[in-house]
């Protein structure tokens, strides 16, 4: 999410709010908000300070503190555990107490740098109609099993 002229950006033509506050902040802190009043999205800024850019983390494939991820949502399938935006945080007890945070907080999230598993697969973003044309940038990015993904691209095969 870009900010600017993006409608789909909770940044969009420079709003800023209590809310979207923290991804105002420089690169590299996290930005989580409430959607439906009921599920918590993780999004890390990226841009410099006063951008207001972030990106969303839609999915994981879960390979540690599996036990720690099937209490937090008892009954689901591992492969469902943090398979879309809203599961991911209720799977890592991510909530809006992470807003703000830098990513390498001792309490907040750690992101590490490795190669992507296979091949990464460009695709538009989902969930955003409203956004006009932005919505058509190949601006989410894939790898893994497609079964871990929160929704497959259109026209992909996958």
């Amino acid at each position: 999410y870009p900010g600017g002229d993006d409608l789909a950006s909770h940044s969009a033509e420079g709003r800023r709010t209590d809310r979207n506050a923290s991804m105002y902040l420089d690169g590299g802190h996290l930005y989580v908000y409430l959607i439906y009043g009921m599920h918590h999205c993780l999004n890390v800024v990226s841009g410099e300070a006063g951008s207001g850019e972030a990106v969303l983390v839609r999915a994981l494939r879960p390979t540690r503190g599996l036990e720690v991820m099937r209490s937090r949502r008892p009954g689901r399938r591992d492969r469902d555990l943090a398979r879309g935006p809203g599961r991911l945080c209720a799977a890592l007890g991510i909530d809006r107490g992470f807003d703000g945070l830098p990513v390498d907080a001792p309490a907040g999230v750690r992101i590490r740098r490795e190669e992507p598993p296979g091949t990464v697969v460009r695709a538009p973003r989902v969930g955003i109609d409203s956004a006009g044309t932005w919505a058509e940038r190949p601006w989410r990015f894939l790898c893994g099993d497609p079964a871990d993904w929160s929704r497959r691209p259109a026209g992909r095969g996958c």
